[in-house]
């Protein structure tokens, strides 16, 4: 009763959902383009992929080692890559070319996946950290298709927001096949809301099985040299709305005892890129985007309004400062520049990262600050001090390979739980 409700409320709020789709297709066109795939229109195939969810651009990049591994491992195993954004399926392109297919996935009613399971076939469904909808469970669970929730995490925000819905939430956490939690506190919360505790295992988080490209370290050298190599940078990644603000008041402030100093700015979303630069300009700063030519020894600001690069941006950094945690975002993954041996920090909201940050915070490699003053002094004690920097980039990455191997133990549970669908 409780999931047939459900999808009346889903039916009678279509029509928002897709007025909101249309709204955001005037900033961002892509999300106007393969309307049908949303509904289950999606081209028929008789090979039964192993079909992997990752929501946007997040789940992507931190799900992308287990498929590389998948592809190398399993080189005629068929993988089709859902998303529900347009940013998302970009990252899949870049990562993965033609290796896998992406249709972006169907909205949560039952007759769009009924169209959709009967036109896939999947033999199995991984789905990445906590994207779970009801009826795709339930649509699964009709077909005897496995569910893995893989690289599993559930902030107690989040768990409060489910326990509301407990008679949605317990027969779909009942109907998973199995959940390969980041921690074990995380895992205890699926727990209480209703998962069987014998389909949970720990398996720790995939994002610390970071590899650091080569080609990333040479270019962010390279971008060095065009900006200056000696002049101390800060890379402020993943910022959203409000924070841009901040940051730019905090770059006021530290010029005054830091004149050379260059920050770069790298939005969360595309659709912000214009906007953000905008703001910029308007507060006088000598900006450069990376998409409109290459910075040079002026440049104040320098905005990465290109997809995939983050990493190799951090990689140019002195300091990294991880955003989405000077609002209330919940922050975002800070161990991609623990992995390069910077010193990081964050603001006081960093939830939907509690436990990791935590733990990188007392292993030494994250400061969290709340407040503009706060992070003006950390900020100016790392910059300033070589030393300081250099012993929270050494804890930083010291934490990043003393954590690896959660890989591996996840891939074992894909092999287990979904490999063993027929081919």
């Amino acid at each position: 009763m409780a999931r047939w409700l459900y999808s009346a409320v889903w039916y009678l709020a279509l029509p928002l959902v897709l007025r909101r789709l249309r709204k955001r297709a005037q900033k961002a066109p892509a999300y106007g383009e393969r309307v049908g795939e949303r509904f289950g229109k999606v081209p028929v195939r008789d090979d039964k992929p192993l079909w992997i969810h990752s929501v946007s651009v997040g789940e992507t990049v931190a799900i992308a080692p287990l498929v590389k591994l998948l592809l190398k491992r399993q080189p005629e195993l068929p993988i089709l890559m859902t998303t529900m954004t347009p940013t998302g399926a970009e990252r899949v392109r870049d990562l993965f070319g033609d290796q896998v297919q992406h249709l972006y996935c169907p909205y949560d009613l039952p007759h769009a996946l009924s169209r959709f399971m009967q036109r896939i076939n999947p033999r199995a469904l991984i789905v990445v950290e906590t994207e779970l909808w009801p009826n795709v469970v339930a649509a699964c669970r009709s077909r005897n298709v496995p569910v893995l929730l893989a690289n599993a995490r559930l902030s107690a925000r989040s768990a409060k927001g489910y326990a509301k819905f407990s008679a949605l939430t317990r027969p779909m956490l009942k109907s998973l096949s199995r959940v390969a939690a980041q921690n074990q506190t995380d895992g205890n919360r699926f727990v209480e809301l209703g998962l069987p505790p014998e389909k949970l295992v720990v398996t720790g988080s995939v994002k610390f099985d970071i590899s650091v490209p080569e080609s990333a370290k040479k270019e962010a050298a390279g971008l060095r040299k065009q900006w200056g190599i000696e002049r101390p940078v800060i890379v402020a990644g993943s910022t959203h709305e409000g924070e841009e603000s901040m940051l730019l008041d905090l770059y006021a402030r530290l010029l005054d005892k830091i004149p050379d100093l260059l920050m770069v700015l790298v939005p969360r979303h595309p659709e912000r890129f214009d906007g953000v630069n905008t703001l910029t300009s308007k507060r006088g700063f000598k900006v450069t985007r990376r998409s409109g030519g290459d910075p040079n020894a002026e440049t104040q600001i320098y905005v990465g309004d290109t997809m995939g690069d983050l990493l190799m941006l951090y990689a140019s950094a002195d300091l990294a400062f991880v955003g989405g945690s000077l609002v209330e975002r919940g922050g975002h993954n800070p161990l991609e520049p623990a992995a390069l041996a910077k010193p990081v920090i964050m603001g006081e909201y960093v939830f939907n990262f509690a436990v990791i940050c935590e733990a990188l915070k007392e292993a030494g490699g994250l400061v969290l600050v709340g407040s503009l003053d706060e992070l003006e002094q950390h900020s100016l004690s790392v910059l300033k001090d070589p030393q300081r920097a250099a012993q929270l980039g050494t804890a930083a990455a010291a934490f990043v390979k003393e954590n690896q191997g959660a890989l591996e133990r996840l891939y074992q549970q894909v092999e287990s739980i979904c490999l063993g669908a027929p081919k």
